[in-house]
């Protein structure tokens, strides 16, 4: 098994028993907090349970979509515009003129002699 394999089943184990205590917080939240009093923990409270059962996953997930829209806004405002399209082309056209001007005149080359054309086999039928 490779080390991003190990990485993964770990991550993949960690959110299974998260997403199953989850569930279990949700729906069995008295017996949650029958088994919370019974460790120690008093004074928690069945509405108490559930309003932050509930909260805290909201609250994770506003923040990471407040963060990801921060990203996007910090990478917009970082980034140089690009060129107009108008000054492209016209950079394009100033090198097609420049490698104009840069070709040598013209000059004649002896023109190669025409080759002597052999006849055709007649095919047969």
């Amino acid at each position: 098994m490779s080390k991003d394999q190990a990485i993964g089943g770990a991550i993949f184990v960690v959110c299974l028993l998260v997403a199953i205590g989850y569930i279990i917080t949700l729906f069995l939240t008295e017996q949650v907090v029958g088994v919370l009093g019974d460790i120690g923990l008093t004074g928690i409270t069945v509405e108490a349970v559930k309003f932050w059962i509930i909260a805290v996953p909201v609250f994770v997930a506003f923040v990471a979509v407040l963060f990801i829209g921060a990203w996007i806004g910090w990478t917009m405002a970082t980034t140089p515009p690009p060129k107009p399209i108008e000054e492209i082309t016209t950079e394009i056209e100033e090198r097609k003129e420049e490698m104009k001007v840069e070709e040598p005149a013209e000059t004649k080359m002896p023109e190669a002699p025409e080759e002597e054309k052999m006849p055709e086999k007649k095919r047969k039928p």
